[in-house]
């Protein structure tokens, strides 16, 4: 039997990861002494494998939670299980496509930073300057008109 000290140094998680995952529920093999000490045998030390191995994954712990509750139930929820993996799956590429998106306009705006250090552009980030550089972007810009209102 392990400690919550022992069982963070064998999975690599924190101690407080360890806590927070068993009072979560995701640890269902987890034990108490006399003393209410969590302790953790080989099976707990397999779930907090199995824990950290879907959060990696970017999993949220509702999910994680429902996956444990479909492993206790046993073989004949594969079905079940695989489907919450799609799910997820689905989640994380959708996920990947907005983090592409930021990481092109990181990439405009890295470039327009470098060229204003390189004297090639006016400084266009700060909306202080704006007024002196809207004839350079009257398409961005609302009319005289609207930006009153």
């Amino acid at each position: 039997m392990h400690t919550v000290k022992e069982a963070a140094q064998i999975t690599g998680l924190t101690e407080h990861a360890v806590r927070f995952y068993t009072d979560k529920g995701l640890v269902p093999s987890v034990q108490r002494n006399q003393n209410n000490i969590r302790m953790f045998d080989d099976e707990s030390i397999n779930w907090l494998h199995g824990v950290k191995c879907l959060k990696q994954s970017g999993m949220p712990i509702e999910f994680i939670k429902k996956y444990i509750d479909l492993c206790l139930e046993g073989d004949s929820t594969i079905p079940q299980r695989f489907a919450l993996m799609m799910e997820h799956k689905e989640a994380a590429l959708v996920q990947l496509e907005e983090a592409k998106r930021h990481v092109a306009h990181l990439e405009q705006k890295t470039a327009l930073y470098q060229a204003i250090l390189e004297n090639r552009s006016p400084d266009t980030t700060n909306p202080s300057n704006w007024v002196k550089i809207q004839h350079m972007h009257a398409d961005v810009f609302y009319s005289p008109s609207v930006r009153k209102a």
